[in-house]
Protein backbone atom coordinates (compact mmCIF):
# COMPACT_ATOMS: atom_id res chain seq x y z
CA UNK A 1 0.00 0.00 0.00
CA UNK A 2 3.02 2.33 -0.08
CA UNK A 3 1.75 3.43 -3.49
CA UNK A 4 -0.97 5.34 -1.61
CA UNK A 5 1.06 6.31 1.48
CA UNK A 6 4.50 6.89 -0.04
CA UNK A 7 6.27 8.37 3.00
CA UNK A 8 8.89 6.05 4.52
CA UNK A 9 9.65 6.04 8.23
CA UNK A 10 12.74 8.15 7.50
CA UNK A 11 10.59 10.66 5.60
CA UNK A 12 8.21 10.91 8.54
CA UNK A 13 11.02 11.44 11.05
CA UNK A 14 12.52 14.19 8.89
CA UNK A 15 9.19 16.02 8.64
CA UNK A 16 8.57 15.71 12.38
CA UNK A 17 12.06 17.08 13.06
CA UNK A 18 11.44 20.11 10.84
CA UNK A 19 8.29 21.08 12.74
CA UNK A 20 9.83 20.27 16.12
CA UNK A 21 7.61 17.35 17.09
CA UNK A 22 8.93 14.07 18.48
CA UNK A 23 6.22 11.71 17.21
CA UNK A 24 3.05 11.59 15.16
CA UNK A 25 1.07 11.08 18.37
CA UNK A 26 2.18 14.51 19.59
CA UNK A 27 0.28 16.07 16.69
CA UNK A 28 -2.92 15.03 18.49
CA UNK A 29 -1.93 16.25 21.95
CA UNK A 30 -4.78 18.78 22.00
CA UNK A 31 -7.29 15.92 22.00
CA UNK A 32 -8.05 14.74 25.57
CA UNK A 33 -6.63 11.31 26.33
CA UNK A 34 -10.04 9.78 27.07
CA UNK A 35 -11.29 10.79 23.62
CA UNK A 36 -8.43 9.29 21.66
CA UNK A 37 -8.48 5.90 19.99
CA UNK A 38 -5.54 4.29 21.75
CA UNK A 39 -5.39 1.22 19.58
CA UNK A 40 -4.93 0.40 15.94
CA UNK A 41 -8.14 0.77 13.94
CA UNK A 42 -9.83 -2.51 13.07
CA UNK A 43 -9.03 -2.49 9.38
CA UNK A 44 -8.13 -5.43 7.16
CA UNK A 45 -4.55 -5.89 6.10
CA UNK A 46 -3.28 -4.22 2.97
CA UNK A 47 -3.61 -5.95 -0.41
CA UNK A 48 -1.40 -6.19 -3.46
CA UNK A 49 -2.69 -3.96 -6.23
CA UNK A 50 -4.17 -6.78 -8.42
CA UNK A 51 -6.17 -8.13 -5.47
CA UNK A 52 -7.23 -4.63 -4.43
CA UNK A 53 -8.43 -3.85 -7.96
CA UNK A 54 -10.45 -7.06 -8.08
CA UNK A 55 -11.93 -6.32 -4.65
CA UNK A 56 -13.00 -2.81 -5.61
CA UNK A 57 -14.46 -4.10 -8.87
CA UNK A 58 -16.56 -6.65 -6.97
CA UNK A 59 -17.93 -3.87 -4.77
CA UNK A 60 -18.68 -1.63 -7.75
CA UNK A 61 -20.48 -4.48 -9.52
CA UNK A 62 -23.21 -4.32 -6.87
CA UNK A 63 -24.29 -0.92 -8.18
CA UNK A 64 -27.20 -0.67 -10.59
CA UNK A 65 -25.98 1.20 -13.66
CA UNK A 66 -27.76 2.52 -16.72
CA UNK A 67 -24.91 0.98 -18.71
CA UNK A 68 -26.51 -2.45 -18.28
CA UNK A 69 -29.99 -1.58 -16.96
CA UNK A 70 -32.31 0.19 -19.44
CA UNK A 71 -33.64 3.22 -17.59
CA UNK A 72 -37.24 4.44 -17.78
CA UNK A 73 -36.91 6.72 -14.75
CA UNK A 74 -36.79 10.46 -15.37
CA UNK A 75 -38.47 13.02 -13.08
CA UNK A 76 -35.74 15.59 -13.67
CA UNK A 77 -32.68 13.43 -14.43
CA UNK A 78 -32.46 11.64 -17.76
CA UNK A 79 -30.39 8.92 -19.39
CA UNK A 80 -29.44 10.65 -22.64
CA UNK A 81 -26.71 9.77 -25.10
CA UNK A 82 -23.38 11.50 -24.36
CA UNK A 83 -20.80 11.65 -27.19
CA UNK A 84 -17.44 10.24 -26.04
CA UNK A 85 -15.67 13.48 -26.96
CA UNK A 86 -17.45 15.23 -24.07
CA UNK A 87 -15.57 13.25 -21.43
CA UNK A 88 -12.32 13.60 -23.35
CA UNK A 89 -12.48 17.40 -23.49
CA UNK A 90 -13.60 18.08 -19.92
CA UNK A 91 -10.94 15.73 -18.50
CA UNK A 92 -8.14 17.88 -19.86
CA UNK A 93 -6.12 19.31 -16.97
CA UNK A 94 -6.65 22.94 -17.98
CA UNK A 95 -10.43 22.47 -17.76
CA UNK A 96 -10.78 20.07 -14.87
CA UNK A 97 -12.20 22.44 -12.24
CA UNK A 98 -15.71 23.55 -11.35
CA UNK A 99 -14.75 27.12 -10.53
CA UNK A 100 -14.99 30.27 -12.60
CA UNK A 101 -11.55 31.94 -12.77
CA UNK A 102 -11.04 35.33 -11.12
CA UNK A 103 -7.85 36.18 -13.02
CA UNK A 104 -8.91 36.67 -16.64
CA UNK A 105 -5.43 37.46 -17.87
CA UNK A 106 -4.35 33.87 -17.19
CA UNK A 107 -7.70 32.14 -17.82
CA UNK A 108 -8.70 33.14 -21.32
CA UNK A 109 -9.39 29.57 -22.47
CA UNK A 110 -11.81 28.79 -19.65
CA UNK A 111 -13.49 32.17 -19.90
CA UNK A 112 -13.98 31.72 -23.63
CA UNK A 113 -15.56 28.31 -23.02
CA UNK A 114 -17.98 29.85 -20.50
CA UNK A 115 -18.74 32.68 -22.93
CA UNK A 116 -19.56 30.08 -25.58
CA UNK A 117 -21.80 28.29 -23.08
CA UNK A 118 -23.69 31.51 -22.36
CA UNK A 119 -24.09 32.14 -26.09
CA UNK A 120 -25.50 28.65 -26.68
CA UNK A 121 -27.95 28.94 -23.78
CA UNK A 122 -29.19 32.25 -25.17
CA UNK A 123 -29.65 30.73 -28.62
CA UNK A 124 -31.40 27.69 -27.17
CA UNK A 125 -33.81 29.67 -25.00
CA UNK A 126 -34.23 32.70 -27.25
CA UNK A 127 -33.25 35.00 -24.37
CA UNK A 128 -30.83 37.95 -24.35
CA UNK A 129 -28.36 37.10 -21.60
CA UNK A 130 -27.23 34.04 -19.65
CA UNK A 131 -25.04 33.65 -16.59
CA UNK A 132 -22.18 31.16 -16.27
CA UNK A 133 -24.50 28.50 -14.73
CA UNK A 134 -26.06 27.63 -11.38
CA UNK A 135 -25.93 24.56 -9.16
CA UNK A 136 -28.92 22.76 -10.71
CA UNK A 137 -32.41 23.32 -12.02
CA UNK A 138 -33.92 23.82 -8.57
CA UNK A 139 -31.51 26.58 -7.52
CA UNK A 140 -31.75 28.18 -10.96
CA UNK A 141 -35.52 28.39 -10.60
CA UNK A 142 -35.31 29.73 -7.04
CA UNK A 143 -32.80 32.37 -8.13
CA UNK A 144 -35.13 33.27 -11.00
CA UNK A 145 -37.87 33.94 -8.45
CA UNK A 146 -35.50 36.11 -6.41
CA UNK A 147 -34.59 38.00 -9.60
CA UNK A 148 -38.27 38.73 -10.16
CA UNK A 149 -38.74 39.89 -6.57
CA UNK A 150 -35.71 42.20 -6.79
CA UNK A 151 -36.78 43.58 -10.16
CA UNK A 152 -40.40 44.32 -9.24
CA UNK A 153 -40.11 45.15 -5.55
CA UNK A 154 -42.98 42.74 -4.90
CA UNK A 155 -43.00 39.80 -2.51
CA UNK A 156 -45.49 37.30 -3.92
CA UNK A 157 -44.70 34.49 -6.36
CA UNK A 158 -47.22 32.21 -8.06
CA UNK A 159 -45.92 28.75 -8.95
CA UNK A 160 -47.75 25.94 -10.70
CA UNK A 161 -48.05 22.55 -9.00
CA UNK A 162 -46.94 21.19 -12.35
CA UNK A 163 -43.44 22.42 -11.52
CA UNK A 164 -41.05 19.72 -10.25
CA UNK A 165 -41.95 19.07 -6.56
CA UNK A 166 -38.33 19.31 -5.43
CA UNK A 167 -37.90 22.59 -7.30
CA UNK A 168 -40.91 23.93 -5.40
CA UNK A 169 -39.45 22.76 -2.09
CA UNK A 170 -36.17 24.56 -2.81
CA UNK A 171 -38.14 27.67 -3.80
CA UNK A 172 -40.02 27.58 -0.49
CA UNK A 173 -36.72 27.20 1.37
CA UNK A 174 -35.28 30.26 -0.37
CA UNK A 175 -38.45 32.23 0.34
CA UNK A 176 -38.94 31.18 3.97
CA UNK A 177 -36.71 33.81 5.57
CA UNK A 178 -36.84 36.38 2.79
CA UNK A 179 -40.39 37.56 3.41
CA UNK A 180 -41.58 36.08 0.11
CA UNK A 181 -45.02 34.50 -0.15
CA UNK A 182 -45.27 31.41 -2.36
CA UNK A 183 -48.73 30.62 -3.73
CA UNK A 184 -49.21 27.32 -5.54
CA UNK A 185 -51.60 27.12 -8.49
CA UNK A 186 -53.46 23.86 -9.00
CA UNK A 187 -53.46 21.55 -12.00
CA UNK A 188 -56.30 20.24 -14.14
CA UNK A 189 -56.01 17.66 -16.92
CA UNK A 190 -52.26 17.62 -16.35
CA UNK A 191 -51.73 21.33 -16.97
CA UNK A 192 -51.82 24.48 -14.87
CA UNK A 193 -55.36 25.63 -14.08
CA UNK A 194 -55.53 28.96 -15.91
CA UNK A 195 -58.77 29.98 -14.17
CA UNK A 196 -57.06 29.54 -10.82
CA UNK A 197 -54.04 31.44 -12.12
CA UNK A 198 -56.26 34.30 -13.29
CA UNK A 199 -58.01 34.36 -9.93
CA UNK A 200 -54.69 34.56 -8.11
CA UNK A 201 -53.50 37.39 -10.34
CA UNK A 202 -56.80 39.26 -10.01
CA UNK A 203 -57.26 38.75 -6.29
CA UNK A 204 -60.50 36.80 -6.83
CA UNK A 205 -61.60 33.46 -5.45
CA UNK A 206 -60.97 30.56 -7.79
CA UNK A 207 -64.00 29.22 -9.64
CA UNK A 208 -62.48 25.75 -9.47
CA UNK A 209 -62.91 25.37 -13.22
CA UNK A 210 -60.14 25.02 -15.77
CA UNK A 211 -60.07 26.97 -19.01
CA UNK A 212 -58.27 23.98 -20.56
CA UNK A 213 -61.59 22.29 -21.32
CA UNK A 214 -62.18 19.88 -24.16
CA UNK A 215 -61.33 21.41 -27.47
CA UNK A 216 -59.20 24.24 -26.12
CA UNK A 217 -56.21 24.88 -28.38
CA UNK A 218 -52.69 24.64 -27.03
CA UNK A 219 -50.56 26.87 -29.28
CA UNK A 220 -46.87 26.20 -29.61
CA UNK A 221 -47.18 22.55 -28.65
CA UNK A 222 -45.25 19.62 -30.03
CA UNK A 223 -47.02 17.26 -32.37
CA UNK A 224 -47.29 14.85 -29.50
CA UNK A 225 -50.23 12.88 -30.83
CA UNK A 226 -48.01 11.19 -33.40
CA UNK A 227 -45.27 8.74 -32.55
CA UNK A 228 -43.22 9.84 -35.53
CA UNK A 229 -42.05 13.11 -33.94
CA UNK A 230 -41.99 16.59 -35.44
CA UNK A 231 -43.42 19.94 -34.40
CA UNK A 232 -46.77 21.63 -34.81
CA UNK A 233 -49.20 24.00 -33.14
CA UNK A 234 -52.89 23.92 -32.31
CA UNK A 235 -53.24 20.74 -30.28
CA UNK A 236 -56.27 20.17 -28.11
CA UNK A 237 -56.66 18.83 -24.62
CA UNK A 238 -59.61 16.60 -23.77
CA UNK A 239 -60.57 13.87 -21.37
CA UNK A 240 -60.01 13.07 -17.73
CA UNK A 241 -59.15 15.44 -14.94
CA UNK A 242 -56.52 15.13 -12.24
CA UNK A 243 -57.63 17.10 -9.22
CA UNK A 244 -55.13 18.89 -7.02
CA UNK A 245 -54.75 19.63 -3.35
CA UNK A 246 -54.41 23.25 -2.33
CA UNK A 247 -50.95 24.55 -1.66
CA UNK A 248 -49.32 24.22 1.73
CA UNK A 249 -47.69 27.64 1.60
CA UNK A 250 -50.56 29.69 0.22
CA UNK A 251 -53.75 29.19 -1.78
CA UNK A 252 -55.90 31.22 -4.11
CA UNK A 253 -59.10 30.99 -2.10
CA UNK A 254 -57.73 32.39 1.14
CA UNK A 255 -56.04 35.44 -0.35
CA UNK A 256 -57.33 38.72 -1.75
CA UNK A 257 -54.07 40.43 -2.65
CA UNK A 258 -54.21 42.06 -6.06
CA UNK A 259 -52.07 40.98 -9.01
CA UNK A 260 -50.05 44.15 -8.54
CA UNK A 261 -48.41 42.49 -5.55
CA UNK A 262 -47.24 39.50 -7.57
CA UNK A 263 -43.62 39.45 -8.72
CA UNK A 264 -43.74 36.42 -11.00
CA UNK A 265 -45.71 33.54 -12.40
CA UNK A 266 -43.60 30.36 -12.60
CA UNK A 267 -44.58 27.50 -14.89
CA UNK A 268 -42.70 24.52 -16.28
CA UNK A 269 -43.03 23.11 -19.78
CA UNK A 270 -42.83 20.23 -20.32
CA UNK A 271 -44.08 20.07 -16.75
CA UNK A 272 -43.30 17.39 -14.17
CA UNK A 273 -45.77 15.04 -15.87
CA UNK A 274 -44.14 15.57 -19.26
CA UNK A 275 -47.19 17.53 -20.45
CA UNK A 276 -46.64 20.59 -22.61
CA UNK A 277 -48.15 23.71 -21.06
CA UNK A 278 -49.74 26.62 -22.91
CA UNK A 279 -46.85 28.93 -22.02
CA UNK A 280 -47.84 31.58 -24.54
CA UNK A 281 -51.25 32.08 -22.91
CA UNK A 282 -49.81 31.98 -19.38
CA UNK A 283 -47.13 34.53 -20.24
CA UNK A 284 -49.70 36.85 -21.79
CA UNK A 285 -51.87 36.48 -18.69
CA UNK A 286 -48.95 37.37 -16.42
CA UNK A 287 -48.00 40.40 -18.49
CA UNK A 288 -51.62 41.63 -18.57
CA UNK A 289 -51.39 41.87 -14.78
CA UNK A 290 -47.97 43.53 -14.75
CA UNK A 291 -46.22 40.37 -13.56
CA UNK A 292 -43.00 38.78 -14.79
CA UNK A 293 -43.15 35.38 -16.46
CA UNK A 294 -40.61 32.72 -15.43
CA UNK A 295 -40.36 29.66 -17.67
CA UNK A 296 -38.77 26.46 -16.37
CA UNK A 297 -37.79 24.52 -19.47
CA UNK A 298 -36.05 21.35 -20.57
CA UNK A 299 -33.08 22.04 -22.89
CA UNK A 300 -33.56 19.00 -25.14
CA UNK A 301 -37.22 19.84 -25.73
CA UNK A 302 -36.30 23.30 -27.00
CA UNK A 303 -35.13 21.72 -30.24
CA UNK A 304 -38.78 21.04 -31.13
CA UNK A 305 -40.82 23.24 -28.77
CA UNK A 306 -41.20 27.01 -28.92
CA UNK A 307 -38.43 28.58 -26.76
CA UNK A 308 -39.24 31.01 -23.92
CA UNK A 309 -37.92 34.04 -25.78
CA UNK A 310 -40.46 33.55 -28.56
CA UNK A 311 -43.50 33.56 -26.28
CA UNK A 312 -42.22 36.53 -24.28
CA UNK A 313 -40.97 35.00 -21.03
CA UNK A 314 -38.88 37.37 -18.94
CA UNK A 315 -36.68 34.71 -17.32
CA UNK A 316 -35.87 31.15 -18.38
CA UNK A 317 -34.40 28.55 -16.04
CA UNK A 318 -33.84 24.83 -16.05
CA UNK A 319 -31.52 21.90 -15.45
CA UNK A 320 -28.73 21.31 -17.95
CA UNK A 321 -28.08 17.69 -16.95
CA UNK A 322 -29.52 16.34 -20.24
CA UNK A 323 -26.81 18.25 -22.10
CA UNK A 324 -23.87 15.86 -21.87
CA UNK A 325 -23.92 15.25 -18.12
CA UNK A 326 -24.33 11.69 -16.77
CA UNK A 327 -26.76 10.72 -14.03
CA UNK A 328 -24.07 10.04 -11.37
CA UNK A 329 -26.57 8.97 -8.71
CA UNK A 330 -28.15 12.42 -8.61
CA UNK A 331 -25.35 14.84 -9.38
CA UNK A 332 -23.57 16.99 -10.02
CA UNK A 333 -25.88 18.86 -12.36
CA UNK A 334 -25.85 22.40 -13.68
CA UNK A 335 -28.61 24.94 -13.72
CA UNK A 336 -29.02 27.40 -16.57
CA UNK A 337 -30.49 30.86 -16.12
CA UNK A 338 -31.21 33.33 -18.91
CA UNK A 339 -33.20 36.54 -19.04
CA UNK A 340 -34.09 39.64 -20.99
CA UNK A 341 -31.38 42.28 -21.21
CA UNK A 342 -33.16 44.72 -18.89
CA UNK A 343 -32.87 42.22 -16.02
CA UNK A 344 -29.13 41.55 -16.34
CA UNK A 345 -28.13 43.61 -13.29
CA UNK A 346 -30.48 41.56 -11.12
CA UNK A 347 -29.01 38.26 -12.33
CA UNK A 348 -27.05 36.14 -9.82
CA UNK A 349 -23.74 34.38 -10.36
CA UNK A 350 -20.92 35.00 -12.80
CA UNK A 351 -21.28 36.54 -16.25
CA UNK A 352 -18.45 36.36 -18.76
CA UNK A 353 -18.24 39.20 -21.26
CA UNK A 354 -16.26 39.78 -24.43
CA UNK A 355 -13.94 42.78 -24.74
CA UNK A 356 -10.75 43.97 -26.45
CA UNK A 357 -7.40 44.67 -24.82
CA UNK A 358 -5.21 47.76 -25.27
CA UNK A 359 -3.85 46.28 -28.49
CA UNK A 360 -7.27 45.57 -29.94
CA UNK A 361 -7.18 41.83 -29.38
CA UNK A 362 -10.31 39.88 -28.46
CA UNK A 363 -10.48 38.91 -24.81
CA UNK A 364 -12.86 37.71 -22.11
CA UNK A 365 -13.51 39.03 -18.60
CA UNK A 366 -15.92 38.59 -15.72
CA UNK A 367 -18.29 41.49 -16.23
CA UNK A 368 -20.86 43.35 -14.12
CA UNK A 369 -19.11 42.14 -10.98
CA UNK A 370 -20.59 44.92 -8.86
CA UNK A 371 -23.62 42.61 -8.47
CA UNK A 372 -21.57 39.90 -6.74
CA UNK A 373 -20.85 39.07 -3.13
CA UNK A 374 -17.06 39.40 -3.34
CA UNK A 375 -17.62 43.12 -4.00
CA UNK A 376 -21.06 44.01 -2.63
CA UNK A 377 -20.95 41.64 0.35
CA UNK A 378 -24.38 41.50 2.00
CA UNK A 379 -25.84 43.81 -0.67
CA UNK A 380 -25.06 41.38 -3.47
CA UNK A 381 -27.90 40.15 -5.65
CA UNK A 382 -27.16 36.58 -4.54
CA UNK A 383 -24.96 34.60 -2.17
CA UNK A 384 -24.19 31.95 -4.77
CA UNK A 385 -20.40 32.02 -4.95
CA UNK A 386 -19.44 29.13 -7.21
CA UNK A 387 -21.02 27.70 -10.30
CA UNK A 388 -20.84 24.43 -12.17
CA UNK A 389 -18.28 25.46 -14.79
CA UNK A 390 -17.09 21.91 -15.50
CA UNK A 391 -20.65 20.74 -16.05
CA UNK A 392 -21.35 23.82 -18.15
CA UNK A 393 -18.29 22.94 -20.23
CA UNK A 394 -19.72 19.46 -20.77
CA UNK A 395 -22.96 21.07 -21.95
CA UNK A 396 -21.00 23.34 -24.30
CA UNK A 397 -19.09 20.45 -25.84
CA UNK A 398 -22.30 18.43 -26.15
CA UNK A 399 -24.17 21.23 -27.93
CA UNK A 400 -21.18 21.89 -30.20
CA UNK A 401 -20.91 18.23 -31.20
CA UNK A 402 -24.65 17.61 -31.60
CA UNK A 403 -25.35 20.82 -33.47
CA UNK A 404 -28.83 22.09 -34.31
CA UNK A 405 -29.77 19.03 -36.37
CA UNK A 406 -28.34 16.52 -33.90
CA UNK A 407 -30.22 18.09 -31.00
CA UNK A 408 -33.43 18.13 -33.02
CA UNK A 409 -32.96 14.48 -33.95
CA UNK A 410 -32.44 13.54 -30.29
CA UNK A 411 -35.59 15.45 -29.32
CA UNK A 412 -37.66 13.86 -32.08
CA UNK A 413 -36.47 10.39 -31.06
CA UNK A 414 -37.47 11.13 -27.45
CA UNK A 415 -40.85 12.23 -28.74
CA UNK A 416 -41.52 9.24 -30.98
CA UNK A 417 -40.14 6.58 -28.62
CA UNK A 418 -42.04 7.90 -25.60
CA UNK A 419 -45.29 7.81 -27.59
CA UNK A 420 -44.51 4.30 -28.77
CA UNK A 421 -44.03 3.14 -25.16
CA UNK A 422 -47.18 5.00 -24.08
CA UNK A 423 -49.34 3.34 -26.73
CA UNK A 424 -47.87 -0.10 -25.99
CA UNK A 425 -48.65 0.20 -22.27
CA UNK A 426 -52.24 1.28 -22.97
CA UNK A 427 -52.72 -1.59 -25.44
CA UNK A 428 -52.10 -4.12 -22.67
CA UNK A 429 -55.23 -3.06 -20.80
CA UNK A 430 -53.20 -3.07 -17.59
CA UNK A 431 -52.67 0.69 -17.68
CA UNK A 432 -55.00 3.60 -18.35
CA UNK A 433 -54.38 7.14 -19.52
CA UNK A 434 -54.36 9.95 -16.99
CA UNK A 435 -53.80 13.06 -19.10
CA UNK A 436 -55.18 13.42 -22.61
CA UNK A 437 -52.66 16.11 -23.51
CA UNK A 438 -49.51 16.48 -25.64
CA UNK A 439 -46.34 15.34 -23.89
CA UNK A 440 -42.62 15.18 -24.48
CA UNK A 441 -40.31 12.29 -23.43
CA UNK A 442 -42.29 11.59 -20.27
CA UNK A 443 -45.87 10.53 -19.58
CA UNK A 444 -48.20 9.37 -16.82
CA UNK A 445 -50.27 6.18 -16.77
CA UNK A 446 -52.26 4.57 -13.97
CA UNK A 447 -51.73 0.89 -13.18
CA UNK A 448 -55.04 -0.96 -13.04
CA UNK A 449 -54.30 -4.25 -11.29
CA UNK A 450 -51.28 -3.81 -9.00
CA UNK A 451 -49.26 -1.14 -7.16
CA UNK A 452 -46.64 0.58 -9.27
CA UNK A 453 -44.07 -0.07 -6.53
CA UNK A 454 -44.56 -3.80 -7.13
CA UNK A 455 -44.16 -3.27 -10.88
CA UNK A 456 -40.92 -1.39 -10.28
CA UNK A 457 -39.59 -4.21 -8.09
CA UNK A 458 -40.39 -6.76 -10.77
CA UNK A 459 -38.73 -4.64 -13.44
CA UNK A 460 -35.58 -4.26 -11.36
CA UNK A 461 -35.44 -8.03 -10.90
CA UNK A 462 -35.45 -8.21 -14.70
CA UNK A 463 -32.63 -5.69 -15.01
CA UNK A 464 -34.83 -2.70 -15.93
CA UNK A 465 -35.17 0.58 -14.02
CA UNK A 466 -38.85 1.52 -13.87
CA UNK A 467 -40.64 4.85 -13.55
CA UNK A 468 -41.59 7.03 -10.59
CA UNK A 469 -44.58 6.36 -8.34
CA UNK A 470 -46.27 9.78 -8.42
CA UNK A 471 -48.34 9.30 -5.28
CA UNK A 472 -45.18 10.05 -3.32
CA UNK A 473 -45.32 13.68 -4.49
CA UNK A 474 -48.99 14.00 -5.46
CA UNK A 475 -51.18 12.07 -2.98
CA UNK A 476 -54.23 12.52 -5.21
CA UNK A 477 -52.53 10.64 -8.07
CA UNK A 478 -53.16 7.17 -6.70
CA UNK A 479 -51.14 4.40 -8.39
CA UNK A 480 -49.94 6.72 -11.16
CA UNK A 481 -46.62 6.02 -12.85
CA UNK A 482 -44.32 8.61 -14.44
CA UNK A 483 -42.33 6.97 -17.25
CA UNK A 484 -39.47 8.56 -19.21
CA UNK A 485 -38.20 7.33 -22.59
CA UNK A 486 -35.11 8.94 -24.07
CA UNK A 487 -33.49 8.55 -27.48
CA UNK A 488 -31.22 5.80 -26.06
CA UNK A 489 -34.03 3.29 -25.61
CA UNK A 490 -34.37 0.77 -28.40
CA UNK A 491 -37.58 -0.85 -29.62
CA UNK A 492 -36.42 -4.12 -28.09
CA UNK A 493 -35.83 -2.45 -24.70
CA UNK A 494 -39.23 -0.74 -24.78
CA UNK A 495 -41.00 -3.98 -25.73
CA UNK A 496 -39.18 -5.84 -22.94
CA UNK A 497 -40.12 -3.05 -20.51
CA UNK A 498 -43.81 -3.29 -21.43
CA UNK A 499 -43.81 -7.09 -21.24
CA UNK A 500 -42.06 -7.12 -17.86
CA UNK A 501 -44.39 -4.42 -16.54
CA UNK A 502 -47.41 -6.53 -17.43
CA UNK A 503 -46.35 -10.17 -17.05
CA UNK A 504 -42.88 -10.17 -15.55
CA UNK A 505 -41.09 -10.76 -18.82
CA UNK A 506 -40.03 -14.03 -20.37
Amino acid sequence: MYRYIPNTREDQEKMLSVIGVGSIEELFSDIPEDLRLNRDPELPAGMPEPELTAHMRSIASKNVSTADHPCFLGAGAYDHYIPSVVGHVISRSEFYTSYTPYQPEISQGMLQAIFEYQTMICRLTGMDVSNASMYDGATALAEAALMAVRSTGRDRVLVSRGVHPQYREVLKTYAANAGIEIVEIGISCGTTDHDELLAALSGLESSGQSNMDAGTAVPGAVAASKATGGTATGFTTTGGTVTSDMATVGTVTDRTAKGAGTAAVIMQSPNFFGVIEDMEAATALAHEHGTLSVACVDPISLAVIQPPGEYGADIAAGDGQPLGNPLNYGGPHLGFLAAKQNLVRKMPGRIVGQTTDSEGRRGFVLTLQAREQHIRREKAVSNICSNQALNALAATVYLSVMGKQGLKQAAELCLSKSHYAYSKLLETGKFEKVHDAPFFREFVVRAVDEPVEEINRRLLDRGIIGGLALERHYPEMNNCWLVAVTEKRTRQEIDAFVEAAVRGGR
